[in-house]
């Protein structure tokens, strides 16, 4: 049913316990796991470089790609065991765009993904990646939210 399921992390709690449920249906199915994180782009990136010389730029890119790898490696593929079926992709972009093309070019059957369950203000402010990819995705959209998050109702 599943070939290639393709997981998307924010690397927040939500995203390690949607993990779980996506390398259990990779190994339920013998599928393709595809680890995706977006870095979303600077929301003005004219100002930072005016802040940063382009030496220092670089060298936090640097560092935040080393921050990324390591979270990579500590929350998923050390946790994978002998599982070998998966590829991780870094993107820098806006996330649920990034998402949406990404499933699209390699054909996913499957993206799971953590919700944080914003609602009311915090829904207005920041928006949901997940509504957005659940709204606009050609492929099934499985959302997780970490247990023991409580639903108030407005």
């Amino acid at each position: 049913m599943f070939k290639k399921i393709l997981f998307c992390t924010d690397f927040s709690e939500d995203s390690h316990w949607a993990f779980t449920y996506a390398l259990d249906l990779a190994k339920t199915y013998n599928a393709n796991l595809l680890i995706f994180h977006v870095t979303p782009e600077p929301v003005h990136p004219e100002q930072l470089s005016l802040y940063l010389p382009p030496e220092k730029l670089e060298e936090l890119k640097i560092s935040q790609k080393k921050e990324i790898d390591q979270k990579l490696k500590t929350h998923y593929v050390k946790k994978m065991g002998r599982f070998k079926k998966y590829q991780i992709f870094l993107k820098e972009g806006e996330p649920f765009l990034e998402i949406i093309q990404k499933a699209k070019k390699d054909s996913a059957d499957l993206i799971v993904m953590g919700t944080h369950g914003r609602t009311g203000l915090d829904h207005v402010i920041f928006g949901s990646t997940a509504e957005k990819v659940v709204r606009k995705s050609s492929c099934p959209v499985l959302t997780i939210r970490y247990p023991g998050r409580r639903f108030s109702m407005p």
